[in-house]
């Protein structure tokens, strides 16, 4: 498996498995654990998941998917920004950590930017850090003006990770935040890099994709994969689909079969507002 470094140097998967809207259905609950169990036997050994997805649902899903397993887990999840003062990142880290069965999170992220100020958050993720509760810390959703600023306050230069929408269809960041990102060597968590799986059926990408002898969901993600400092969390219930994804490694794209994405999906000609889902 790839591996992407983190500031401190940390080593983790360059391909994790993301959990937005698994857990919601009891029929599809048990193709879902057995889903993220495969996972982690071929190396997609980082999950990432929420407080607020499904209401705590898809933790209490990944407590049990990982299971006599939390060793080999690096195990992603968020705070919400009406949870995150002082007091009530705390509080919201130790329900997380009780529905998923765990006494520490690898990485903790602010969900996205609420009212509470940026001091007072990192403030209470920084003693979630002292206290072994979490080892990293991040952002998720933040333009460069916001990460900019959170980055200037007291241990805001200790943000391990920045989670953003990050796709073919979605390359607003190009622009200004992905390479201020990269001079401070912070790794991007790329959401959504199947735009919700509908990458799969854009004609561009189909013929693209049967051009060179792959699937539209991997040739999204070798797009992604391409690059050295991109964690791609995509979600998916079926061991079948997993495998498909995975296979996006298989197809390493060269500079010529980059260009012509490029060309299909071109990038930014000027800044824009940050997209999220």
């Amino acid at each position: 498996m790839k591996t992407v470094s983190l500031p401190d140097g940390e080593r983790v998967p360059a391909y994790g498995q993301g959990t937005w809207y698994i857990g919601d259905n009891p029929a599809t609950r048990a193709e879902e654990i057995a889903t993220l169990r495969l996972g982690l036997d071929l190396g997609a050994t980082l999950i990432d998941t929420a407080e607020m997805y499904g209401d705590g649902r898809a933790e209490q899903l990944v407590a049990e998917a990982i299971a006599g397993r939390r060793n080999e887990v690096f195990l992603v999840s968020k705070v919400l920004p009406h949870h995150a003062t002082r007091s009530g990142t705390a509080k919201a880290c130790e329900q997380s950590l009780k529905r998923l069965k765990t006494d520490r999170l690898d990485l903790y992220l602010l969900h996205w930017r609420g009212d509470v100020p940026f001091a007072e958050t990192l403030e209470a993720l920084d003693a979630l850090k002292s206290a072994g509760k979490i080892r990293h810390f991040g952002v998720s959703n933040l333009d460069r003006a916001d990460t900019q600023e959170m980055w200037a306050l007291k241990d805001g230069t200790a943000i391990a990770s920045s989670q953003l929408l990050y796709n073919l269809t979605r390359r607003g960041i190009e622009w200004d935040l992905l390479p201020w990102l990269r001079e401070r060597r912070i790794p991007l968590m790329a959401y959504s890099p199947l735009e919700q799986a509908g990458l799969i059926g854009d004609p561009r990408l189909a013929k693209f994709a049967r051009e060179h002898g792959m699937t539209p969901a991997q040739a999204a993600l070798a797009w992604l994969l391409a690059r050295d400092d991109i964690i791609v969390i995509p979600k998916t219930g079926r061991r079948e689909r997993l495998r498909e994804n995975l296979g996006a490694f298989e197809h390493s794209l060269s500079a010529v079969r980059l260009a012509e994405l490029d060309r299909l999906f071109p990038p930014p000609k000027g800044a824009s507002a940050l997209e999220m889902l």
